[in-house]
């Protein structure tokens, strides 16, 4: 099941601004008229040019300006429950098939949302960090403990534990020597935020993974890796957003690895010696 497009750009909305933001608001208050636009229509109607419109929709993830105009055909309403846009009379089948089309559609909202420079910046502070801390609560403790499961498998020394007084006892004790990675899908858990307070007191770089450009975590982060997800249900919220963000890490991880080269494979190496030992 395709996603529609009026779902992708709101779950991109929160980062989208100027001429891209513009653009996206038009077609979500004129659903119809948008079904039916050529790119000339759309960008005379918005007072924008073709090219314009045309990097809104290869930046949301579109191929084609014609590839985005099939996908607002996709229904653009839902009764918003929890499973969403799974249906009631729907067989396994069916059923696996939209899970798997979420997960596939987080996915390449996220991908288009991100910055090849951003990337660099956070894996240069990674390496040259003294010390990597992952913090996260809630679901985004998951993806917080997939990224120090992974990168302990690189020479970096990272910590990451799920209990909040914890993180926060860990938080209070790093300097600006150190690098924190801050995950939180709506970037307004307070947990969360009285972390990253402490953090940037104390002069720690802060990388946010968040699928909220315009919240207080974005704005305290140094860096910014923005992961897209659908809004329009708790469902779609809490299991896509954690597959992108784990995805995100996932990046930062063979980044990581593959600048640290062999010293990378000797801890991976060692690793699966020690491993194996216990499998004698």
């Amino acid at each position: 099941m395709s996603q529609s497009g009026f779902n992708r750009i709101r779950s991109m909305r929160e980062q989208l601004s100027g001429s891209d933001d513009k653009i996206a608001a038009y077609i979500l208050d004129h659903p119809t008229e948008a079904r039916g636009h050529t790119i000339q229509e759309m960008a005379d109607a918005i007072g924008l040019s073709t090219a314009t419109v045309s990097r809104f929709v290869k930046r949301i993830g579109y191929a084609s300006f014609r590839e985005f105009s099939l996908s607002l055909v996709v229904s653009n309403t839902s009764e918003v429950t929890f499973f969403g846009e799974i249906n009631k009379d729907d067989d396994t089948t069916a059923i696996i098939k939209k899970v798997f089309s979420g997960a596939q559609n987080a996915l390449t909202a996220t991908e288009a949302l991100l910055k090849a420079s951003d990337f660099e910046l956070a894996t240069k502070w990674l390496i040259n960090s003294r010390k990597v801390a992952l913090f996260g609560i809630g679901g985004s403790a998951l993806v917080a403990y997939n990224g120090y499961h992974k990168l302990l498998r690189t020479p970096l020394s990272v910590e990451q534990h799920p209990d909040y007084d914890v993180q926060l006892m860990q938080a209070v004790r790093m300097t600006s020597a150190d690098v924190a990675i801050v995950i939180s899908h709506s970037g307004r858990n307070h947990d969360t935020l009285t972390i990253a307070r402490q953090l940037k007191n104390n002069g720690v770089k802060i990388i946010a993974i968040t699928a909220y450009l315009h919240s207080e975590l974005a704005k305290t982060a140094d860096v910014v890796l923005s992961s897209a997800a659908e809004e329009v249900n708790i469902r779609s919220e809490s299991m896509s957003s954690l597959i992108a963000q784990m995805t995100i890490m996932d990046s930062l991880f063979t980044l990581v690895g593959v600048q640290m080269g062999e010293m990378t494979q000797t801890v991976v190496d060692d690793m699966r010696v020690a491993i194996e030992r216990t499998r004698e």
